[in-house]
């Protein structure tokens, strides 16, 4: 599973919360957390779309995204990234650290949390 920039997190996130989006409703979900202009949004979307993160479409004249990165299994995969690379943790991150996050809700962290402790090791085998 490919894991997502910050700034494609920030775009995924947004979605998530409300999606179909258009560009412009995308940029106003994340501008003040971004702090970046209308072109960076459009080219981060862009990119998005071509590793298959979102997928675009046409509705009522306006070109609407929606995210195909499933929630879960995508907050696994960078939590699992920066447990590794950045933490260099080798062991599952603990799911109490998710606890209180507005992201997720009940049945997606337990979800989550098993995810996390079946990720395969390096080796191809489960951790």
């Amino acid at each position: 599973m490919a894991v997502p920039s910050i700034s494609e997190l920030s775009l995924l996130k947004a979605l998530w919360r409300r999606q179909p989006l258009s560009a412009r409703e995308i940029h106003d979900e994340v501008v003040e957390e971004l702090g970046w202009s209308y072109s960076s949004t459009r080219k981060t979307l862009e990119r998005m779309l071509e590793k298959g993160m979102v997928r675009q479409e046409l509705r009522h004249g306006v070109q609407v995204y929606e995210a195909v990165s499933e929630k879960v299994g995508t907050l696994a995969a960078f939590a699992h990234d920066f447990g590794r690379r950045v933490m260099e943790i080798d062991a599952p991150l603990p799911v109490a650290m998710f606890t209180g996050s507005k992201l997720v809700d009940d049945a997606e962290l337990a979800r989550l949390e098993q995810m996390l402790k079946d990720w395969p090791d390096e080796e191809g085998g489960a951790a």
